[in-house]
Formats: structure tokens, C-alpha cells, sequence
């Protein structure tokens, strides 16, 4: 059974996305922000991770880049609001940074779900 990390700084958020992804037959860990991510990942390995970008303490592209250096065929999407800029430049920069998948807040659960099943089916 695949395992998916998500990483993000708003709670409900996480318990939409965890409660989503289990009902789709998938174990589900929850990390608020990159540190704390970064420490489950290594004693949970994920096959995906679902992360925020704008979080406080490690965000998401640093978090990307580390995990991508070491852990090169772990499939990321990467979610985003904007911050202190748009969107959409965080996540081009995500997708630089080895995101297989961007999307931006708000965002279709359905769609998320599809690209999670999608990229899982890849490996």
C-alpha cells in the first residue's frame, strides 16, 4: 500500500486532503511545515509527498530540494496560495526543483486524488 506524506501549515488542509487520500486506499502520514516533514519522511519513507510551499520554520521548496538530492525517484506535488508573491511564481519554482505536480490553492480534491493515483501508477 502506498504511503503519502503531507506537508502543510494549515490543519484543515491537512485533515481534507489525509481524510480524501485514505478513503482512496492510501497510508497517510501529516507533517505542519518542512522540518517537521523532513523528520517523518525518514522514519516513514513516503512513495509521494504532498507539500506546501509558503510555511513557517522549513518551507516547501527547500524541503523539495532536500528531499529530491537524496531521494531523486520520491514523487512530489506541490500546493500553493501565494505569499509575499503570486502563486504561480512558487510554483514554477517547485516545479524547477523536481515537483512532478503543481497546483494552486484552492484546488479540486478529485484532481488532486487523480495526479496522486497517476504519479503512484508511474513507479
Amino acid at each position: 500500500m502506498a504511503r503519502v506524506l503531507i506537508i502543510d501549515d494549515e490543519p484543515n488542509i491537512l485533515l481534507m486532503l489525509k481524510k480524501m487520500l485514505e478513503r482512496s486506499g492510501y497510508v497517510v502520514d501529516m507533517a505542519i511545515n518542512g522540518k517537521e516533514g523532513l523528520e517523518l519522511f525518514a522514519k516513514f519513507p513516503a512513495d509521494l509527498i504532498i507539500t506546501d510551499i509558503v510555511m513557517p520554520e522549513k518551507e516547501g521548496l527547500e524541503t523539495i530540494r532536500e528531499i529530491k538530492k537524496d531521494h531523486p525517484h520520491v514523487k512530489i506535488i506541490a500546493i500553493s496560495g501565494g505569499g509575499r508573491i503570486d502563486s504561480t511564481e512558487y510554483l514554477a519554482s517547485a516545479r524547477l526543483f523536481g515537483a512532478s505536480r503543481i497546483f494552486q490553492k484552492p484546488f479540486k480534491q478529485k484532481e488532486i486524488v487523480a495526479a496522486v493515483k497517476e504519479l503512484l501508477s508511474e513507479q
